[in-house]
């Protein structure tokens, strides 16, 4: 198999940027000229053996930062976003997308909001009790939406959160239990902790928090680890709220909310302790669980977030969705990219968990650019309480590429040698390359079709 060339234009000017050296200071620690540093800053050449070398000897850099992950993503939301109906003339070429990714990925990031904000317009003027009565002369991105950006870009991994739950989760070195630990925070901060039978999670007013007694023991150390971090980490919250920069402040508050349950599952299972648990045990997401006193959605979720540099751990995709097949929760550290708009693929394996409760289904995936994947997938259920609560259904997934999948124990007995073995999937049907799949539900927008009355195939048209 051909080695793939890296170009790291876009990383190597922000290392040079944070170290304060010009081009030609730079290329000399680099031991290159300085045309060719020129070169490669521009993605003209691709970042050489000899430089990637340098760059961890010289500078400490993680090389694996200089991989083109966040490109990657760019150019799989490009695709998605161009393959709507307005762009009647077709998609540009996808070396066109791979250039205004590395090259220009600010410019890249404002038509993705450019055509996010085109849609939800689309989608107003579509309703008419939106439509009535609306004065604005501009639109704003879906706050939500720019929420899980945020957090999809930054690779779901926030370090200054990270560190300062590690210390918090390990005030001796040695990892607490959570919830004592948690009570004894909120106690100094002036808060008093009660375990009530209430019908919310929990429940602050006038210096008492109150946690449902009816809650798993998980759910109950996470919702205190969230209160822990608006008490005491609040300044933290906020820079990292400051640096975001959101457009609305409901924007703001969401985000807010999102790095609270972030420092909470951090704190929940510290960084380098879990690290350390889940290479030992394979990755076991049930003896995690048990290890740490979490869901395994908490412990899919946390191993997707292993991404510190110097440390990090398998990068994992994890994807939660309703039975509708919307996607709730998306993150990949991985090529594997999620629709943005629309349901996923209907052949993974997270659509049949919801079949088989409690049970692990994995799946050998191979999707359209020939990335092969070992796909994990459970349903998890969340009660309410009591027999009248309604009881909330999701899928998840949890993924690697199967480079990886000798780390984890769910690979034992499987085929991964097997090109057979791998069951065809893509993005989302709207982008699919594949011509002959049984479950296609609409033709791809980015080919031309062709209608043959006098035969019929799978589909009632040909993908030309």
């Amino acid at each position: 198999m051909a080695t793939q060339k890296l170009y790291a234009g876009v990383k190597l000017r922000e290392t040079r940027g944070r170290l304060g050296l010009t081009q030609k200071a730079f290329a000399g620690r680099l031991g290159v000229s300085l045309p060719y540093l020129n070169q490669m800053e521009n993605n003209h050449r691709p970042v050489s053996a000899s430089v990637v070398l340098a760059l961890a000897g010289e500078f400490g850099l993680d090389v694996t930062e200089l991989s083109a992950g966040d490109a990657e993503r760019l150019v799989s939301d490009m695709r998605e976003a161009l393959a709507d109906p307005v762009f009647a003339d077709g998609a540009p070429p996808l070396a066109d997308l791979r250039l205004a990714a590395s090259n220009a990925p600010a410019l890249a990031r404002s038509f993705l909001e450019l055509h996010r904000a085109y849609r939800q317009v689309h989608e107003r003027l579509a309703s008419l009790d939106e439509a009535l009565g609306r004065t604005t002369g501009h639109t704003v991105v879906s706050p939500w939406e720019e929420v899980r950006d945020f957090f999809h870009y930054c690779d779901n991994y926030i370090d200054a959160v990270d560190r300062s739950a590690e210390r918090f989760a390990c005030p001796q070195g040695k990892r607490a239990d959570p919830i004592q630990n948690a009570v004894g925070a909120l106690s100094r901060r002036g808060v008093s902790v009660q375990f009530a039978d209430i019908p919310a999670l929990r429940e602050r007013s006038n210096g008492v928090l109150r946690i449902s007694s009816h809650a798993a023991r998980s759910t109950q150390a996470f919702q205190l680890l969230h209160q822990v971090a608006l008490a005491t980490q609040d300044d933290l919250l906020e820079a990292t709220l400051d640096l975001a920069r959101f457009q609305s402040e409901t924007s703001r508050a969401i985000a807010k909310i999102g790095l609270a349950n972030y420092f909470a599952g951090a704190a929940l299972m510290p960084y380098r302790a879990f690290l350390e648990a889940a290479q030992e045990t394979r990755h076991d997401l049930e003896r995690l669980a048990d290890m740490f006193g979490a869901s395994i959605e908490q412990v899919a979720h946390r191993l997707s977030t292993l991404q510190r540099p110097g440390a990090k751990g398998i990068p994992f995709f994890f994807v939660r969705v309703d039975q509708a097949g919307t996607i709730t929760k998306r993150h990949s550290a991985t090529r594997l990219q999620f629709a943005r708009f629309g349901g996923s693929c209907p052949l993974w394996n997270v659509h049949q968990a919801f079949e088989t409760p409690t049970k692990f289904l994995r799946q050998l995936a191979e999707t359209p650019d020939g990335a092969r994947y070992l796909c994990l997938a459970r349903d998890v259920s969340k009660r309410g309480g009591s027999f009248t609560a309604p009881v909330r259904r999701y899928a998840i997934c949890l993924g690697c590429e199967v480079s990886h999948a000798r780390g984890l124990v769910y690979a034992d007995d499987m085929e991964l040698t097997n090109p057979r073995a791998y069951q065809p999937i893509g993005i989302s049907c709207r982008i699919c390359e594949r011509r002959n799949c049984h479950q296609r539900s609409v033709p791809p927008l980015e080919r031309r079709l062709e209608v043959n009355p006098d035969a019929r195939g799978l589909l009632p048209y040909e993908i030309a």
